[in-house]
C-alpha cells in the first residue's frame, strides 16, 4: 500500500500527496459521512441485520480540525462535530479520491 508523503488541508477538502506521486482530494462532509467507525456506520449482526449508524445525516457544515497517524497504515480524524472515531486507512483514504 502507497503511504502518504504529504497531508494538507485546502479550504475544506483534505489534499493528499501519496509516495507514488498520486493526488487525492476529499471533502471534510465526504470523509466524515465515510467515517468506518460504529457511530457512523453501524454494525452487522450475526445475520447480517443492521444496527445503528447516522445514514442520511447532512455533513456540508463539519470541518476537519486535526488528525493524528495510527501506526503506519491510517490516520484518525477529528472533526468540528465533535467525532473523532474511526480510523480511516490509507486504502480506504485513496478509493475514496477516486470516486
Amino acid at each position: 500500500m502507497t503511504r502518504p508523503k504529504t497531508i494538507q488541508l485546502i479550504g475544506s477538502e483534505l489534499a493528499i500527496l501519496w509516495e507514488d506521486g498520486a493526488e487525492t482530494y476529499i471533502s471534510s462532509a465526504k470523509l466524515r459521512a465515510a467515517s468506518p467507525s460504529a457511530e457512523t456506520a453501524g454494525e452487522r449482526d450475526i445475520f447480517g441485520k443492521q444496527h445503528g449508524g447516522e445514514f442520511g445525516k447532512d455533513y456540508s457544515q463539519v470541518e476537519i480540525r486535526d488528525w493524528q497517524p495510527v501506526g503506519n497504515y491510517a490516520l484518525r480524524f477529528r472533526f468540528s462535530d465533535g467525532h473523532a472515531t474511526g480510523l480511516y486507512s490509507f486504502e480506504l483514504l485513496k478509493s475514496l479520491g477516486d470516486q
